[in-house]
């Protein structure tokens, strides 16, 4: 599945900017950014993946433009995908500090 090369563009820049390293790999045939071991967040299509983890995963689909990861047909728990078309900068970085804070959490692999 091809993945909106401008969004993973804009995630790069945010990741930047939170003075991040991040690993970029192909995933769920999308693009993802791995911090420490972990994929944190990601472009599948249109969409913006974001790993938030169980204990926000509530907060995190009451979110405007958030909803279930389920491309497989079952939500996966933890992850969410965000509609590209409601992502401004400001928003985005958001996500993507979502994302890391859950990251930061986990030990590396």
């Amino acid at each position: 599945m091809a993945y909106d090369t401008e969004l993973a563009d804009r995630i790069r820049e945010a990741f930047a900017g939170a003075g991040v390293d991040a690993v970029e790999q192909s995933m769920f045939g999308g693009h993802a950014l791995m911090v420490r071991g972990h994929m944190t967040v990601g472009v599948l299509g249109d969409d913006l993946i974001v790993r938030v983890g169980r204990e926000r995963y509530e907060d995190a689909l009451a979110r405007p433009a958030a909803r279930p990861m389920d491309f497989t047909g079952r939500p996966m728990t933890g992850m969410v995908f965000v509609a590209a078309a409601g992502l401004d900068d400001v928003t985005l970085d958001g996500w993507v500090r979502r994302g890391l804070s859950f990251t930061r959490s986990l030990p590396p692999k």
